[in-house]
């Protein structure tokens, strides 16, 4: 690194996203990439694109995006934010909340770009161990001043997911500084806490349009809180990018609302999907943390370490995600692909675990 780079830039570790090979010749089961295609009415409108409106700037708040959010769950416009994919909305939510005299709290097993969010923008953090299980447990939460909390539920790369009546009760007694939950995965499994919104005027949820909605490539991401916080976003975003979001994303992120069939549709397949794969892992003694997400972790149960399994997978151009992180150095996250996928997974994992 340039030796004029900021001391700050010098010290720090960027996330690592998956592998995202050029050739196409990969079964991808690594980022959590929705395997179906968005909806027909998207294409429709590709189709009919005035090429003309791509040389004036796109709203800069997104209005039209966020009434049909709000619409959709049945909030207020004014308790939306809209952001370029739900990595910028969370970094503005550091920037706007966690900016605090003590440390912010989150699990020592979560998205592991918190901690480059927090490194970057100078917040001290303190990470809370899940359980033995995997699973988070509020109560050292509340033991301890603090700056903030945030947490992903369902948890990445576990899974887990935890119910509302926990979340709520954090919440009763949490309330002097903001929680953040990002809900990358909700709608593979398990409620919303979008219902406690009116309650909490600390509460923060993030979403993204990449895993349910097949949107990956558009970089729509939102979050939905009290008023007043989402107007604390719109200071951090405007003395950022007043224009995080293009024309094109705005317009096909509005169109997906409208397909609420289609999207429930292949949520049901994913889960369908999702059971598959649990079966065929579980048949072969590994050990599978139950998901409510798009994708499974899971640990074999022989001497052959998931690391060993993930380089063979790759060898023969199948790509599952591994973590050289304590704990969770065995496991093995893999997406939820089409049966066709699982398949051709499961048979190569066959290979591998008789060969070894």
């Amino acid at each position: 690194m340039s030796s004029l780079s900021s001391p700050v830039l010098q010290s720090l570790q960027p996330y690592v996203a998956g592998e995202q090979p050029q050739d196409k010749k990969y079964i991808k089961l690594n980022t959590n990439e929705n395997p179906y295609a968005p909806s027909s009415q998207i294409a429709n409108f590709l189709t009919k694109i005035n090429y003309q409106e791509l040389k004036l700037y796109p709203d800069p708040d997104a209005r039209k995006l966020c009434q049909k959010i709000a619409c959709y769950h049945k909030i207020e416009d004014e308790n939306i934010f809209i952001g370029n994919g739900s990595d910028e909305v969370l970094a503005l939510c550091f920037y706007s909340f966690f900016k605090q005299k003590n440390p912010i709290l989150l699990p020592d097993i979560t998205y592991s770009f918190y901690q480059t969010y927090a490194k970057f923008f100078e917040i001290n953090i303190k990470t809370i161990n899940l359980t033995e299980c995997f699973s988070i447990d509020f109560a050292p939460y509340l033991n301890q001043k603090s700056g903030g909390i945030i947490f992903s539920n369902p948890n990445a790369p576990t899974g887990l997911y935890k119910n509302i009546e926990s979340i709520e009760a954090l919440l009763k007694t949490y309330q002097k500084k903001v929680v953040i939950i990002d809900e990358a995965y909700i709608d593979f499994g398990g409620e919303s806490a979008i219902s406690l919104i009116k309650k909490y005027n600390n509460l923060i949820i993030v979403r993204t349009l990449s895993k349910s909605r097949s949107l990956a490539g558009i970089r729509i991401g939102y979050a939905i809180g009290d008023k007043n916080l989402i107007k604390a976003m719109q200071v951090a975003k405007n003395s950022f990018n007043s224009y995080p979001t293009n024309y094109l994303s705005q317009k096909i992120a509005t169109i997906s609302f409208d397909d609420d069939a289609y999207f429930k549709e292949t949520i049901k397949k994913i889960i369908k999907n999702r059971e598959l794969l649990t079966r065929e892992l579980l048949s072969l003694s590994f050990n599978v943390i139950e998901s409510s997400s798009n994708f499974v972790f899971a640990s074999p149960h022989t001497p052959i370490k998931a690391n060993y399994i993930y380089q063979k997978l790759k060898d023969n151009k199948i790509l599952v995600r591994h973590f050289d992180k304590h704990r969770i150095d065995n496991f093995l996250r893999i997406t939820v692909g089409k049966p066709t996928e699982i398949r051709k997974f499961i048979n190569e994992l066959k290979i591998i675990l008789k060969n070894a």
